[in-house]
C-alpha cells in the first residue's frame, strides 16, 4: 500500500522547496515528485479490494444474454450500423468508390462515425481496433486510432459538476488554475490540464456523466448480439465474440472507477521497480483526490510516442526505447503476472531523457497463478523452439480444448515439416493456406482467451512502434538479445521451476518461422520484413 507526503491539514505540501525523489524504492515514479510516495495507505486505498470484487461480480451479470433483446438498444445498435453501411453499399455498387483503398477508407470513416454516436463502449472497440496494425485493415486502423483521443469533449459545466460532486468542493476551491479545453477525450472520460491551490502541476480524469448507466446497458445489448455472430462469420468465431464481450465487461467495469485505475498505476510502478526496469515512469497518484469519477495525478511531459522525427532530433535512442518497451512488457507478464493491457500512442510518450511515460492504466492485466504459469511456458517455449511445451501452454491458457491431441495438432497445421517462404506463393496459394489453418484451428475449438486477446493486442502495438521509431532494427538479432538477457536473469530457475530441464536453450527457429523465414537466415530488418508483408498482401488482394 502507498500514500503520499502531506501537510498537518491533510494537504499535499506546498511546492515551496523542491522534494528529492526519496520514493523511488517504491516504484518507477519520475525524478522531480510534487509529493512523496510513502508505504502509508492513502484514504481511497482500502476500499479497492472490494471494488474489484464488485466489478468482477457484475461481470456475468451484464453477460449473460437473455432469452429476449435487452430493450430499444438493441434498435439502436443495429439501426445505426445499417445507416453507416448502406450508403457505402450504395455508393460502391454506384462504382463512385473507384479503389478497394477508397472504398476501404469511405466505410472505415462511416463505421468510426457510428461509434461514436453509440457512445462509450463502443468506442472502447473502436480503440481496440486502433491497435490492430497488421489484424484490420490499415484505412479502418487509421480512423479507428481517431477514438483514442479526439473523441468529442463534453461541455465543461459537466466536467465541473463531476469533480465538485465526487471531491465534495467546489473546482476553485481545490485548484488555482483548470483549463476547460481538455488535453484529450476518450471513450470513458476525458483529461484536463490544471494546477492545485498548492501549486502543483496536474492531469485531472474526469469520467463522463452517466456513462456508467449506458456502459451496462451497451454491454447486455452485445451480450445478447454476441452469440449470433459465432459461426457466421470465421474471424468473430475464431476471435470467440462471447469471450470478447467478457472481455470489455471485465475492463470496462473496473475503469469505471478510477480508484481501481490509481492502484493499478502503483501496482505497475512496483513491479516495474522490483523488475529493476527504469526505463518506464508512471505518474503519481494524488494522495486524497482520487474518487470514483475523478482522479487527480501527477503531469509529466514528453514526445507523442509516434513522433520519430522530434524523438530522434532530441538525440534519443529510438532502438533502445523499443528495446525497453519489449523487455518490460514481457517481465511484467511472466516474472509478475501484472502488465498494461491497452498500450497504444495515446498512452505513452517519450520524455526528455529517453525514458517512456507510461499512461491511462484502466486496463490493467492480472494474471492467476496458474495463467502467469502457461504463460511462462508460452515464452520459454518459444525461445526453446519447443513446439509442444507452447501448444500446452495454449491448452492450460484456454485458447484450446484440454482434451486436444498436440500431435494431431502438429501434424494438421504441419509444424513438424520445413518452413515454407510465403513471399514464393501466388495470391491463389496464400489465401487457401489461411484458410486451412483457421479451418483447422476452428476444428479444434480454439478461441482466443481475454488475457492472451490483451497480450497480442500489445503485441501488434509494439510491432507497429517498431515500424515508426526503429524500421531498420534486426528484428531477429534483437529478439536473440532480448530473449539472452532474460534467459541470463530468469532462464535456469524458471527453466527448472517449469519442468523443462536444468539448463535453458535460447533457439531462435521457431522464431524465424514464425516470421515466414527458414533457419539458416541470420537477419531481417522491421523494413525488410514489412516489404515481404506488403507483397503477401498485395497477392492476396489481387489472386484472381
Amino acid at each position: 500500500m502507498f500514500s503520499a507526503r502531506t501537510g498537518e491539514n491533510g494537504g499535499v505540501l506546498p511546492d515551496e522547496t523542491t522534494l528529492t525523489a526519496t520514493d523511488l524504492e517504491l516504484g518507477a515514479f519520475s525524478d522531480s515528485p510534487p509529493w512523496l510516495i510513502t508505504s502509508e495507505p492513502m484514504p481511497w486505498q482500502g476500499a479497492v479490494p472490494r471494488l474489484r470484487a464488485e466489478a468482477k461480480a457484475l461481470v456475468p451479470v451484464l453477460t449473460t444474454p437473455g432469452k429476449y433483446p435487452p430493450g430499444a438498444r438493441v434498435l439502436t445498435v443495429i439501426g445505426q450500423g445499417a445507416a453507416a453501411l448502406a450508403p457505402w453499399f450504395v455508393l460502391k455498387k454506384m462504382g463512385r468508390l473507384s479503389t478497394p483503398e477508397a472504398s476501404r477508407a469511405d466505410v472505415s470513416k462511416r463505421l468510426r462515425l457510428a461509434v461514436e454516436r453509440l457512445g462509450p463502449t463502443f468506442i472502447k472497440l473502436g480503440q481496440i481496433i486502433s491497435s490492430g496494425q497488421g489484424l484490420f485493415p490499415e484505412e479502418l486502423v487509421t480512423e479507428f486510432k481517431r477514438c483514442r483521443d479526439q473523441v468529442p469533449a463534453e461541455p465543461f459545466d459537466h466536467v465541473r459538476s463531476v469533480v465538485e460532486a465526487d471531491l465534495g468542493q467546489t473546482l476553485e476551491e481545490v485548484f488555482e488554475w483548470f483549463d476547460r479545453t481538455p488535453l484529450a477525450a476518450a471513450s470513458i472520460a476525458q483529461v484536463h490540464a490544471a494546477t492545485l491551490k498548492t501549486g502543483e502541476s496536474v492531469v485531472v480524469k474526469v469520467q463522463r456523466p452517466d456513462v456508467e448507466t449506458m456502459v451496462r446497458k451497451d454491454l447486455r445489448t452485445l451480450a445478447w448480439l454476441a452469440p449470433h455472430l459465432i459461426g457466421r462469420i470465421k474471424v468473430a468465431a475464431l476471435a470467440n465474440p462471447p469471450a470478447l464481450v467478457e472481455l470489455f465487461a471485465e475492463t470496462i467495469t473496473e475503469e469505471l472507477d478510477f480508484r481501481i485505475e490509481a492502484q493499478n498505476m502503483l501496482d505497475v510502478a512496483r513491479v516495474l521497480v522490483e523488475l529493476g526496469q527504469r526505463g518506464y515512469v508512471v505518474p503519481r497518484p494524488h494522495p486524497t483526490l482520487v474518487a470514483k469519477r475523478v482522479l487527480v495525478m501527477e503531469r509529466l511531459s514528453g514526445f507523442a510516442f509516434d513522433d520519430a522525427v522530434a524523438i530522434k532530433a532530441a538525440g534519443i535512442d529510438t532502438h533502445a526505447v523499443i528495446r525497453t518497451g519489449m523487455i518490460a512488457f514481457l517481465e511484467g507478464a511472466m516474472i509478475h503476472g501484472i502488465f498494461h493491457g491497452d498500450l497504444h500512442g495515446g498512452n505513452l510518450f517519450v520524455m526528455a531523457d529517453g525514458r517512456t511515460a507510461m499512461l491511462d492504466f484502466g486496463i490493467t492485466a492480472r494474471l492467476t497463478p496458474a495463467r502467469r504459469t502457461a504463460f511462462l511456458r508460452m515464452l520459454l517455449g518459444g525461445m526453446a523452439n519447443d513446439i509442444k511445451t507452447q501448444i500446452q501452454a495454449l491448452i492450460d491458457l484456454g485458447a484450446l480444448p484440454v482434451d486436444t491431441d498436440i500431435d494431431q495438432v502438429i501434424i494438421d497445421l504441419r509444424l513438424n515439416e520445413a518452413v515454407i517462404d510465403p513471399t514464393t506463393l501466388s495470391g491463389e496459394e496464400l489465401v487457401a493456406e489461411v484458410q486451412r489453418v483457421v479451418k483447422a484451428m476452428l476444428g479444434y475449438g480454439a478461441k482466443l482467451p481475454k488475457e492472451l486477446m490483451l497480450y497480442v493486442k500489445n503485441l501488434v502495438f509494439l510491432d507497429g512502434a517498431i515500424a515508426a521509431l526503429a524500421p531498420d532494427l534486426d528484428l531477429i538479432g534483437e529478439v536473440q538479445s532480448i530473449a539472452m538477457t532474460f534467459a541470463t536473469k530468469y532462464g535456469n530457475q524458471l527453466a527448472a521451476e517449469m519442468g523443462m530441464g536444468d539448463t535453458f536453450k535460447v533457439d531462435m527457429t521457431g522464431f524465424k518461422a514464425s516470421l515466414g523465414l527458414e533457419a539458416d537466415v541470420p537477419g531481417i530488418t522491421y523494413r525488410e520484413l514489412q516489404q515481404r508483408r506488403d507483397l503477401i498482401n498485395r497477392r492476396m488482394r489481387n489472386r484472381n
